[in-house]
């Protein structure tokens, strides 16, 4: 690959727009980790904590949508774009002014209502600047790549060590950072995108409603997978870190490597799993990898003791994470016409906070509160496996894939 190729404005747009949802991610999962920390101070429970990640869930999706289709109406993502990351930023400190759970819960409701919009907006950027030939690559790299860096991997281990030797509200204060700098970023680098037609969607304008969305069959299947699969992730990522400190006795310390370890299994799985989409095709790569998720959380239960068994289980469960792109981004912008992607894609993301995220978490406290610290842990692994069978109903979108059909079936799909 050429020097020019490598420094195009395609891969300084994947960069960037990876690094504004890598932090939001950051951010939005923190609490997760500094759960340890947490309980004592503000006297948390599996049901409290599960409502702070329902309660950030709700807002996310709101105004996920609601921002997503203003863009697309206004034709002004770029602008949106850099004020919700400068804002989340802002909000995001605003966790470690908390002194009891109401207060904790409010600041969460304000970080879900100004970080939501983050990733459709870049994701319809993304889908508008990307080859057609790595599109599923592109949007896997803004998606997964950067929130599993620094979500996933960095995240546990940064905060855990500065919540450690500083307390957990320096460790909510740093963290909010970087993201001012990501949106400079966005401001110098990124121009606005012009509309330009992805897949084979008609192109006509129409009113982008939600019944009009929900028409397409990719567009409704989509969102079931997303409710079903954001709720295992948010319940996998609230519980896990105190199921493991908790019931299995591990360290808050060892329980960071773990939670580090599906960093840098997601970090695999955003190149792996949309590359095989774009060359396999979208819908057996996504029933695939669903079934593969469940080990995770099985792993937990089942292999707490030694490491050396747990680590490699459950990171090899985590690789579903890939699949993240492409039910929420992907699959979607290749669907419907491109100058409505924004706001499918915030429909899809959207419902699966507001049904799956907002839900799942505090539904799954309630059942380890009632039935035991694994019942998340199984309930995640259900989620999963519905996901699996969910994704038999996709039509396939990958362009490589769809030009090998021949022209009726191209048109049925």
């Amino acid at each position: 690959m050429s020097g020019r190729a490598v420094f195009s404005y395609e891969n300084r747009t994947m960069l960037i727009l990876g690094l504004a949802f890598g932090w939001a991610f950051f951010d939005r999962l923190s609490l997760g980790f500094l759960a340890p920390f947490l309980e004592e101070d503000l006297h948390l429970n599996n049901t409290k904590l599960g409502m702070l990640a329902s309660a950030l869930a709700l807002t996310w999706a709101i105004s996920g949508f609601g921002v997503a289709s203003l863009a697309d109406y206004f034709r002004r993502r770029k602008i949106l774009l850099v004020t919700s990351v400068m804002l989340f930023s802002v909000c995001s400190a605003t966790s470690g002014l908390a002194t009891s759970f109401l207060m904790l819960l409010m600041a969460r409701l304000l970080l879900g209502l100004v970080a939501g919009p983050v990733l459709p907006l870049s994701q319809s950027i993304m889908a508008a600047e990307s080859s057609d030939h790595r599109r599923g690559f592109n949007m896997g790299v803004v998606q997964n790549f950067f929130s599993s860096i620094l979500g996933d991997f960095a995240a546990p281990l940064i905060l855990v060590a500065i919540a450690a030797a500083y307390g957990w509200r320096t460790a909510l204060y740093i963290a909010a950072i970087p993201s001012l700098i990501v949106a400079v970023l966005i401001a110098f680098f990124i121009r606005e995108p012009k509309d330009k037609i992805i897949g084979g969607a008609n192109s006509a304008r129409w009113s982008a409603s939600v019944k009009s969305l929900l028409g397409y069959r990719n567009i409704w299947v989509c969102a079931v997978i997303s409710c079903l699969m954001v709720s295992s992730l948010l319940i996998q990522l609230t519980f896990l870190p105190i199921y493991l400190v908790r019931s299995q006795g591990l360290t808050p310390a060892h329980m960071s490597y773990v939670m580090s370890a599906l960093g840098i299994s997601s970090v695999l799985s955003s190149i792996l799993v949309p590359a095989l989409s774009d060359r396999f095709g979208r819908r057996p790569t996504m029933a695939l990898f669903a079934f593969v998720g469940v080990l995770s959380p099985g792993a937990a239960i089942f292999l707490a003791a030694p490491l050396s068994l747990l680590l490699p289980a459950v990171a090899i469960g985590f690789l579903v994470t890939g699949c993240f792109p492409l039910f929420m981004a992907t699959i979607p912008s290749e669907t419907v016409p491109s100058h409505f992607v924004a706001t499918a894609l915030g429909l899809i993301i959207g419902l699966g906070n507001l049904i799956g995220g907002f839900g799942a978490p505090t539904a799954a406290g309630m059942a380890g509160d009632v039935f035991g610290t694994s019942a998340p842990l199984w309930i995640a692994a259900a989620l999963l496996f519905g996901a699996g069978l969910a994704s038999f109903l996709l039509r396939e979108t990958a362009p490589r894939i769809v030009g090998r059909m021949p022209p009726s079936q191209i048109s049925a799909a």
